[in-house]
């Protein structure tokens, strides 16, 4: 694997909440740098094999906004 992607989205608590796309992944950060370790280490400890641990962690920030029309 090349590549892995993670969703990122704002928690209602406060902070981050990025969940991988097609693996069970799932890890929070206060700050977006905080996410930043914390989606490393994860997948550093999800694909404790070198060669199967992708080379480049994406993640893609989804951000819903509403206001009056």
């Amino acid at each position: 694997m090349d590549e892995i992607i993670f969703l990122v989205e704002e928690s209602d608590e406060g902070g981050y909440i990025a969940k991988a796309l097609g693996v069970s992944i799932v890890t929070e950060g206060d700050t977006m740098e905080d996410l930043k370790h914390a989606v490393k280490d994860a997948v550093h400890c999800h694909f404790d094999n070198d060669a199967l641990r992708p080379k480049m962690i994406r993640l893609h920030l989804v951000k819903d906004e509403v206001f009056a029309a």
